[in-house]
């Protein structure tokens, strides 16, 4: 069994559900199998992919947003119960081979670390094998990759051509080599869950150059032509309509021609990245059928949430922008255009190509009407589903029957032949809440079996009935619209999937006897209380992953730290201090050289290093700014104690002292310290050595340090920049 969890991808980003995007694979797994066209999710990754392994609702599994934002109320600490048992648990007791490849992103933050319990990593979990990243994205092309129950540097560089999703089939491959090369008939599950499409939209410059012109004519006319193509394909029912594009979303023919030429080169590098995830996928597929085991194999593609607006109305170069309330620019887009999509640029598109992937949908990621819960499903299994696919003479290729992740679980585990334990490892199991839909896999007029389903997330709402769906909007992060004030719409989904005739009005008993139902799921999953706020004192008051100090010492060569159990030196006075040894190499020699310590990657962060036998330290400003300073001495053969003070004057803002042996050797002003995050893909901090993605462009990776040198010591003043209500104020203050 394989199952492929694809991110952030839209409705209708797939060939095979009316797009224009170069997915042949995908769309011959479709051709002869299944596709499911009323298949939803959570609307949010990590929600969505604890149902798909637990069978439970997401809030139940304490997910009830992604993991990173995790609060302490039961429905969403995210922290899985056993009592929720995996999927992969369930057939590692059945003697099913198990192995988890890519984005795992169900391990509270504060757990993924090497100093934490595995309780909640892959292998804590029924699997027997891990190679991926534990948090919600990470950099393609230099990712902070785990294997098993320990951190690993990639295998190769960006320079040597690596890219992460051929790592993540190469080690898929390699796997089911292990296996069949010792057991050629023993079962096995994999979870392939690659990066694509979460930003960063990253990918191998030529599979992005296939696109180059293939945007320009803007999202206006890419949405229309897709959503002809699922009408005419039959993807949809002949009663929907394409939703009106929102008033907030442009219109192509409105912007400036280098927004034109910009917005275009943003759809190209996410397109870039879908296509070569989708060529990889083929390679594994192409394995899989040379060993004979493709026609036997249980193999579901499926996307975990819509696409995202995460880029905003203009896209973005660096993500990280946002959190460290820093521009996001047109101008500057244009000038980087030649980067987007290469290791420079933690990239995503605006907003306006959101809305044409999640087409004929309303709405995005995040949010509970169509768009962000609406996704494309496939089920390719010929000894299963055989003669149901479209290769098949007159077979119907599509499957209307509403499903939710919930349902995976028990439909894979009946098709197996695997009932759900009672008790596993120990522990007495809760009920499972998905339905199962095996009988839709021969027929394609099986009924209904999944009848309710609430959604919920930063309090949007929405209740599913038999055909009928009540949805409300509710603003994120803003605490001056009450929950009470909310619109409830309704509408009859069964015709009208695309949300586009509000019948409120029409049938206002129906809709009451709806959002009293979402009422009483709410009460029975864990949903309440409600909260729409991702960032509050719930989320930065938690308590933090290990005790805060003054002093924090780091080896030399130790494995990169996660910034959450980072020295955190944002905000507050710190001394870097380290006694390093400089060899005395004669005339001619090269001097000492290397990085001292550095956190962060080129996208953000700071490094104090040596150069050229001279003293400096960057501070790289979210890719924006580099504040950058150099001693005008080399280091003298011998010892020295070297130093990088930081003086606060002011909120995020200060002076960097470089000293050698006690005394001043250059001076940098630092206006605009970093606020918040150094990084978003994983980039953690480094004593000796550079990650993979230097801070800094005046040295390259992995820039490991020449001289002498066993320890570092960083000490903090001050207390750390936790408070939400300060950084409100600071944000409010910056804009």
């Amino acid at each position: 069994m394989v199952l492929v969890v694809l991110d952030d991808v839209g409705f209708a980003q797939l060939g095979c559900f009316g797009s224009d995007l170069d997915t042949p694979v995908i769309d011959g797994l479709a051709g002869r199998g299944l596709q499911y066209t009323n298949f939803h999710t959570t609307a949010l990754c990590s929600p969505t992919r604890a149902c798909l392994l637990t069978g439970r609702n997401h809030h139940a599994n304490g997910m009830g947003r992604v993991a990173e934002l995790a609060t302490g109320f039961p429905g969403y600490d995210a922290t899985i119960a056993r009592a929720n048992g995996f999927l992969s648990e369930m057939l590692e007791e059945h003697g099913w081979a198990t192995f988890a490849l890519g984005k795992w992103h169900l391990t509270p933050e504060g757990d993924s670390h090497l100093a934490a319990s595995r309780r909640s990593w892959p292998l804590g979990r029924g699997f027997e094998r891990f190679y991926g990243f534990l948090q919600g994205e990470t950099h393609q092309f230099v990712p902070a990759l785990v294997s098993d129950n320990h951190q690993v540097p990639p295998p190769a560089t960006p320079e040597e051509g690596y890219h992460l999703t051929e790592d993540l089939v190469d080690h898929a491959i390699e796997w089911i080599s292990d296996l069949r090369a010792v057991d050629a008939d023993k079962p096995f599950f994999l979870y392939f869950c690659p990066g694509a499409c979460h930003s960063p939209h990253q990918a191998p410059a030529d599979w992005i150059e296939r696109y180059r012109g293939r945007f320009d004519a803007g999202w206006d006319e890419w949405r229309q032509a897709t959503f002809e193509r699922q009408k005419e394909r039959g993807i949809l029912p002949e009663t929907c309509e394409l939703s009106t594009r929102p008033e907030w979303v442009p219109s192509w023919d409105s912007l400036t021609p280098d927004e034109q030429r910009l917005y275009a080169r943003y759809m190209e590098a996410f397109a870039g990245f879908l296509s070569h995830t989708d060529h990889e996928l083929g390679r594994l597929v192409e394995f899989l059928d040379r060993t004979g085991d493709l026609d036997n194999t249980v193999l579901i593609v499926l996307s975990d949430n819509g696409a995202s607006s995460e880029g905003g109305p203009t896209g973005s170069v660096n993500d990280l922008r946002p959190w460290n309330m820093a521009p996001r620019s047109v101008a500057e887009g244009v000038a980087r255009i030649d980067e987007i999509g290469g290791p420079l640029c933690h990239n995503n598109y605006p907003w306006g190509w959101t809305i044409a992937g999640n087409s004929p949908f309303r709405r995005w990621k995040r949010e509970v009407h169509e768009g962000g819960v609406a996704d494309p499903m496939i089920v390719h299994w010929p000894a299963g589903t055989s003669g149901t696919g479209a290769t098949a003479q007159g077979a119907d290729v599509f499957r209307r029957q509403y499903v939710h992740a919930i349902d995976l679980l028990p439909t894979l585990l009946e098709v197996l032949g695997v009932d759900a334990p009672e008790m596993l490892g120990g522990v007495e199991q809760s009920p499972v809440h998905g339905v199962s839909f095996a009988d839709s896999f021969s027929d394609p007029e099986a009924p209904d079996h999944h009848h309710v389903q609430y959604y919920e997330i930063f309090g949007c709402r929405a209740l599913y009935e038999d055909g009928w769906k009540a949805v409300a909007y509710h603003p994120v992060q803003d605490t001056s619209v009450g929950f009470e004030d909310d619109q409830w719409e309704l509408y009859n989904v069964t015709v009208d999937p695309s949300e586009c005739h509000d019948l409120a009005e029409q049938e206002p008993e129906r809709l009451r006897a709806l959002i009293a139902r979402w009422w009483e799921e709410a009460r029975k999953y864990g949903v309440l209380p409600l909260d729409n706020r991702p960032f509050s004192d719930l989320v930065f008051g938690r308590p933090v992953p290990v005790p805060p100090r003054e002093r924090y010492i780091y080896h030399r060569d130790g494995a990169m730290v996660p910034e959450p159990v980072a020295v955190n030196v944002r905000n507050r006075v710190h001394h870097i201090r380290a006694t390093i040894e400089v060899p005395d190499l004669g005339p001619g020699g090269t001097a000492v050289e290397g990085v001292i310590l550095a956190q962060g990657s080129g996208l953000g962060g700071w490094s104090f290093y040596v150069t050229d036998g001279r003293l400096a330290y960057s501070h790289n400003f979210a890719s924006l700014k580099e504040y950058w300073v150099e001693s005008s001495e080399q280091l003298t053969p011998g010892s020295h104690e070297v130093a990088f003070h930081f003086e606060r004057t002011g909120e995020h803002r200060g002076i960097g002292h470089l000293l050698i042996d006690g005394h001043e050797t250059a001076r940098v002003d630092i206006p605009r310290f970093t606020l918040t995050r150094f990084s978003l893909t994983g980039a953690g901090l480094t004593c000796g050595y550079s990650d993979g993605l230097p801070v800094t462009r005046r040295y390259a990776a992995p820039f490991r340090f020449t001289g002498g040198l066993d320890t570092v010591v960083v000490d903090v003043d001050g207390p750390p920049w936790d408070d939400p209500e300060a950084e409100s104020e600071y944000a409010m203050s910056v804009q």
